[in-house]
């Protein structure tokens, strides 16, 4: 990779192995690197451990989305998302078990993709991107079995309630949308921008992040981050950050969160950001958390650097991945 690829790589998405010892990570060249946690993490560590074990082009457009089953790496390019064997990229081996295209109404345009949530109590993936629309697929027999319309704008966000059987999708037209998956209906639409307590029209109105954890919700994007409870359908609380969140999480008893500025944001559910910790990125699109593996238990974060931080402890970062 040149000198000046490296200069504007961008990294967007991650994924870690279900065995938890390798991390994949998207890049906007269309590019996957695989690195090893147990190397990097190892006792002897080197900078050449902190390099990837492999980097190969998956997609022709920048690679938005990422996520694992418990035997493939899905990735989503530009109107596509393929599968790899995790088995197989291990051994170096690359090459996709399947790709597949959502049925996309005009064949003329290809819609990026931008999210993929997974449904395990289905074996069913959303995926969400630039022709408004949530396909749904059924990971079995690969075939797309139905699309979610209501939106007006492109999908940025998806998160799925395993228990409510419910997709909410999240887009550039300021909407949280609520779909029963049972029956591909809407049930709710959250226009967050609408509530005071949220809004910051200088901003917009988009929503780029959206996560969900049994009743509640996290949101935001134009309008700032905000908690909502779900069976009220009410901001609980709001986040004061000054940037445009683009993904949170929920991790124990605290909210983390990225975005427009170069740090990791640890926030309290009553609202309170309670730190702010230094990242080397300047604007961050991805934070992951290892749950697969005690032993590698980390927090990754990719943004407009070639370089991914690794953060053991919460509170700093140890050292960083390049690609």
């Amino acid at each position: 990779i040149g000198p000046c690829r490296l200069l504007h790589m961008s990294v967007f998405s991650q994924s870690f192995s279900p065995c938890g010892k390798f991390l994949a990570a998207g890049n906007n060249y269309g590019e996957i690197a695989l690195f090893s946690l147990s190397a990097a993490l190892g006792p002897d560590a080197n900078e050449l451990s902190q390099k990837p074990i492999l980097t190969f082009t998956a997609h022709e457009g920048p690679v938005f989305s990422l996520l694992s089953t418990d035997s493939h790496l899905l990735s989503a390019g530009n109107g596509e998302i393929s599968a790899w064997s995790w088995a197989e990229l291990i051994k170096k081996n690359v090459k996709a078990a399947w790709t597949r295209r959502p049925n996309y109404k005009s064949s003329l345009e290809i819609p990026e993709i931008n999210a993929m949530a997974l449904n395990p109590a289905d074996n069913s993936l959303a995926v969400g991107g630039g022709d408004n629309n949530v396909h749904i697929m059924d990971l079995e027999n690969g075939a797309f079995k139905s699309v979610l319309q209501g939106h007006t704008d492109y999908i940025h966000c998806l998160s799925v309630r395993e228990r409510a059987s419910e997709v909410l999708s999240g887009g550039e037209d300021g909407a949280v949308r609520i779909w029963d998956t049972r029956t591909s209906q809407c049930v709710h639409c959250v226009e967050v921008y609408k509530y005071e307590t949220c809004a910051r029209p200088q901003h917009g109105k988009w929503i780029s992040c959206l996560t969900t954890d049994s009743d509640w919700m996290l949101c935001g994007g134009g309008p700032s981050l905000s908690l909502w409870h779900l069976r009220s359908m009410s901001p609980t609380s709001v986040f004061p950050l000054s940037g445009c969140q683009r993904q949170a999480t929920f991790y124990q008893d605290m909210i983390l969160t990225v975005g427009e500025g170069q740090c990791v944001s640890h926030c309290l559910m009553g609202g309170e950001v309670k730190a702010q910790i230094p990242c080397t990125p300047h604007s961050i699109n991805t934070l992951a958390i290892n749950t697969n593996s005690t032993e590698h238990r980390v927090l990754t974060v990719g943004g407009s650097s070639d370089h991914i931080d690794v953060f053991t402890n919460l509170s700093y970062k140890a050292f960083s991945l390049r690609f």
